[in-house]
């Protein structure tokens, strides 16, 4: 795990990634609240990439909750059978499509433990949620975030709980809303795993992370 880093370092670092990225944004596709929820379900231990070509498919089909329960388990795992954990993930769109209509008429909570009573929603995802679709400055950490946090010395933590309240401690409070989206944007394709691209890295000086690549 790397040093601490100084809380001057992590103003800079979130003001350099304000400024290359002024207003980040998921890359998942989506139209509705209940469209982004059901991407980021599907998100799981899948990319983005893959996801997207899949909800193409099932969102010209099903775009709302009432529609996915017409369209039934077996035709939702057709059309998302070309990501990981399909069926499974069939199973949860369709429980969470009829918990939604029972529940909440339809519409997607803005509320943490209401989000997380869905089937395959879990803190993370209803992070996601709570915040690209309601603005709450909250913190989702995946695998991309959580790297980066324990890399850098941003925000080090031995789980994904402690990393996200550690960034939520640490990131100030002009950029908590937008972090989730530059920290993932930036572990995605800058601080990768096998070999961060150091020297394409905007905040490579503000890094504390020892064994940095050219």
């Amino acid at each position: 795990m790397s040093r601490l880093m100084k809380r001057a370092a992590v103003l800079s670092f979130f003001q350099r990634l304000a400024a290359a990225n002024p207003n980040p944004v998921t890359e998942l596709e989506y139209a509705t609240p209940y469209q982004l929820l059901i991407a980021v379900v599907l998100s799981a231990q899948a990319t983005d990439k893959s996801v997207n070509l899949a909800t193409r498919r099932l969102f010209a089909a099903a775009p709302t909750p009432e529609a996915m329960l017409s369209l039934g388990e077996e035709h939702v795992a057709e059309l998302i059978k070309t990501i990981g954990l399909f069926r499974n993930k069939a199973r949860n769109t369709i429980g969470l499509s009829r918990l939604l209509l029972e529940r909440h008429g339809g519409e997607v909570p803005h509320d943490r433990a209401a989000l997380e009573a869905l089937p395959g929603v879990g803190r993370k995802t209803a992070n996601v949620v709570l915040n690209t679709a309601f603005g709450d400055a909250v913190m989702a950490v995946d695998t991309h975030i959580f790297r980066l946090s324990n890399r850098t010395g941003l925000a080090p933590g031995k789980d994904v709980v402690a990393v996200e309240e550690a960034l939520m401690r640490r990131v100030p409070r002009a950029y908590l809303k937008d972090a989730h989206h530059w920290l993932i944007l930036h572990g995605r394709y800058v601080c990768t795993a096998r070999k961060p691209a150091c020297g394409a890295c905007c905040v490579r000086d503000l890094c504390e992370y020892r064994d940095k690549t050219d």
